[in-house]
């Protein structure tokens, strides 16, 4: 089992287009080409992390995947006589520095999440999220912006204990 968990990262690893320092993958992962994607230093996806990159997807640095997230790039005309002429279209995806995808979010062809989001489990992101917001739902939409305050939680009205605020405070 090891060994074979050893034999897939090796092989997902050299499929994307650039290689980074502290990226890494649960398996198992699904990609078109895998050609398409790139990904800053220390990316993290979790188990069954799927990309669909017909098209370019940009991830930047220090950005985690829950379990179950989907990128789409590609896509069909809504029309059913032009859908059912086969036709497939890519727009590309980028995600910026320091953003956070929670579990079982979708982000669909042509959106640009900005740096330091966090996308709530179960969003469907349809449209660009901006830089410092936490977004939800689905559609997904900015329910708040990150401030310095946020800082010194690590969930909802949870504050770190004295040692770990120690560490994290001047980071």
């Amino acid at each position: 089992m090891h060994k074979e968990k050893e034999k897939r990262e090796k092989h997902e690893s050299g499929r994307t287009k650039k290689k980074t320092d502290g990226a890494f993958v649960n398996p198992p992962f699904y990609c078109d080409y895998g050609k398409n994607i790139e990904v800053g230093k220390n990316f993290f996806a979790n188990y069954n992390c799927m990309i669909i990159d017909v098209a370019k997807v940009t991830i930047g640095e220090n950005c985690m995947m829950a379990p179950n997230v989907a990128i789409y790039t590609a896509g069909h005309p809504i029309h059913p006589a032009a859908r059912n002429s086969a036709y497939e279209y890519g727009i590309e995806v980028t995600i910026g520095d320091n953003v956070w995808l929670g579990g079982n979010a979708v982000v669909v062809p042509g959106v640009h999440i900005g740096s330091n989001v966090v996308i709530g489990a179960g969003s469907v992101v349809t449209k660009d999220i901006p830089d410092w917001s936490v977004a939800v739902g689905n559609p997904c939409r900015v329910v708040k912006k990150i401030t310095e305050e946020d800082k010194q939680y690590y969930f909802k009205d949870r504050k770190f204990d004295d040692e770990a605020w120690e560490v994290i405070k001047d980071l």
